[in-house]
C-alpha cells in the first residue's frame, strides 16, 4: 500500500532553516507528481510547494524565494528546504502524492503522510 513518511520538523527560530524530507513507498515514485502541504492550527491545509516528475517546482506566493522543493528518484524522497522562516511558517507540514489538472495545478489524491510540526518562535 502507499505510504509517506515525513521527517525534519522541530522547532526553530525566525529566520532559521529546516529540511523536511518524505519518504514514498508503493508507487511508481518517478511518475508522480509529489506535493508538501501544511495546517496552522484552525486554518485549512494549504498547499505549500509541488514537483512534477520532471523536476519543476511551483509555490506558494507566501514561501516563494524561501522555500526549496527537491525529489531524488534514485531514494523515493522528496524534500522541502525552508529558509528564512516565519512565525506563520508554523503547522504540521503533510506530504503528498499526486497528479496534474489540465492546466497544470497540482492536483492532491487521497494519500498523505502521518505529518511533521515546525514550529517558528518570534
Amino acid at each position: 500500500q502507499v505510504q509517506l513518511v515525513e521527517s525534519g520538523g522541530g522547532l526553530v527560530q525566525a529566520g532559521g532553516s529546516l529540511r523536511l524530507s518524505c519518504a514514498a513507498s508503493g508507487i511508481t515514485f518517478r511518475i508522480n507528481n509529489m506535493g508538501w502541504y501544511r495546517q496552522a492550527p484552525g486554518k485549512q491545509r494549504e498547499l505549500v510547494a509541488d514537483i512534477t516528475s520532471g523536476g519543476r517546482g511551483n509555490y506558494a506566493d507566501s514561501v516563494k524565494g524561501r522555500f526549496t522543493i527537491s525529489r531524488d528518484n534514485a531514494k523515493n524522497t522528496v524534500y522541502l528546504q525552508m529558509n528564512s522562516l516565519k512565525p506563520e511558517d508554523t503547522g504540521v507540514y503533510y506530504c503528498n502524492v499526486g497528479t496534474a489538472w489540465g492546466d497544470g495545478r497540482y492536483r492532491a489524491s487521497a494519500y498523505w503522510g502521518q505529518g511533521t510540526q515546525v514550529t517558528v518562535s518570534s
